[in-house]
């Protein structure tokens, strides 16, 4: 494992015990007499004018999850930009199982959800939230185990993870916008055409990219297409490379300079802002209502078919192998862990929910509890399947199983 993937796996490790902190926090504030603090503070209404046209008026909550969000999302596309061109993502070798295992666990979560959501067209908004997995959390739950699980576990995890987040940037975009506008889609085109000329003119400095980003985000935002997206157009404009020096990168500068401000401040408080459940008058019934019901099943029982079952079935098939030193076990368990869905669940979750309107207000509420108690219970599934003792089966003993059966059987 070299060393940048190491550096990330330890940095997401504390990420996850820092991210535990601040929704316990936010539990504390939500359930005792300092509710009404957190919620004047997460009210508290900010504005910022530029000129006699350009307004933007949002409480903090929203200048959290529009506007801090867009960064997280900026590093996640430097991250997936990083990893296409040079790294885990690089090959079709590397790409194919953790690729068809990201795609099941989109998939199945989201049919159960939608099972068990039928005949209610506004609790279907939320069928993307059990899709979803927080990266930061599930590598947090794996660093636990320590040399109890091989590394390519881990970096097979890593890479799910992040075709993970490119599938929910992908589902964001289609079908979580608003009311578009088009005078503000002609000027967000115009920053994404400018960003296009910067790179192909090979500009190596990143402020005229940041400039140029900074008004991408305003446009966007006031076009009806989610913000954070334009964090992610950003950094796929972000050069990987400098024309002169191919050892220096631009995109792992501004990669690295992100990271911890992303990593220590806007995910913790992001998670301080969003988590905060108030469980007054809430009962077993209300984990019952089938918005969390179809929450929770999706992430602990939804992911793990997906994510082991594609899995699974593509290695029978001989589209793919086992992760180096890995079991049938340990797939397992990661599939588990891929239920930890919690940052990314209730990003999708505000998105779905929020501003609907209608009946969609009573499942603010809900649909975070499905959220924190389905994560919760698919860390601990994932830790203990991963936990217990296993006979690992090696790689070439999964491909004699392979080679054994006749070829019909793989078909």
């Amino acid at each position: 494992m070299n060393g940048n993937i190491k550096a990330f796996l330890k940095k997401d490790s504390s990420v996850g015990v820092l991210l535990m902190g601040a929704t316990l926090l936010a539990m504390i504030f939500a359930n005792t007499p300092l509710h009404t603090l957190y919620d004047f503070l997460l009210e508290t209404p900010f504005e910022v004018r530029l000129g006699r046209h350009l307004h933007i008026a949002k409480p903090l909550l929203l200048w959290i999850n529009d506007g801090l969000m867009a960064v997280f999302f900026l590093l996640i596309g430097l991250e997936v930009k990083r990893e296409v061109l040079v790294g885990q993502l690089s090959s079709r070798s590397q790409i194919i199982l953790p690729g068809i295992a990201a795609l099941g666990g989109m998939v199945v979560p989201a049919l159960v959800y939608v099972l068990i959501n039928l005949g209610d067209s506004t609790a279907l908004n939320g069928w993307a939230i059990p899709a979803a997995t927080d990266i930061a959390f599930a590598l947090g739950i794996l660093a636990l185990l320590g040399d109890r699980v091989p590394s390519s576990l881990k970096i097979f995890l890593l890479a799910l993870a992040i075709m993970d987040d490119l599938g929910a940037i992908v589902i964001i975009a289609l079908f979580y916008s608003g009311d578009l506008s088009v005078t503000m889609l002609v000027l967000s085109s115009l920053c994404l055409m400018t960003l296009v000329v910067l790179n192909r003119l090979k500009v190596e400095s990143l402020a005229p990219y940041l400039w140029v980003g900074t008004f991408l985000w305003i446009f966007v935002l006031k076009s009806g297409v989610h913000a954070t997206l334009a964090g992610v157009a950003l950094a796929f404009a972000i050069p990987l490379h400098k024309k002169d020096k191919p050892e220096e990168s631009p995109l792992e500068d501004l990669e690295h300079s992100l990271a911890p401000w992303v990593s220590f401040l806007i995910l913790p408080v992001f998670a301080f802002a969003n988590a905060g459940i108030s469980l007054s008058g809430m009962g077993i019934s209300d984990l019952l209502h089938p918005v969390p019901l179809g929450i929770m099943l999706g992430l602990i029982v939804g992911k793990l078919v997906g994510v082991y079952g594609f899995s699974i079935a593509a290695i029978k098939m001989g589209f793919a192998k086992l992760p180096e030193g890995a079991a049938n076990q340990h797939l397992l368990g990661v599939a588990a862990l891929c239920g930890v869905g919690f940052t990314m669940s209730l990003f999708v979750g505000g998105l779905a929910f929020e501003h609907t309107g209608g009946d969609a207000v009573a499942y603010l509420s809900t649909h975070r509890l499905g959220i924190l108690t389905g994560s919760l219970l698919a860390g601990l599934a994932g830790y203990f399947i991963l936990s217990m003792p296993v006979r690992k089966a090696t790689v070439s003993e999964v491909e004699k199983v392979v080679d054994k059966e006749p070829p019909t059987a793989r078909l």
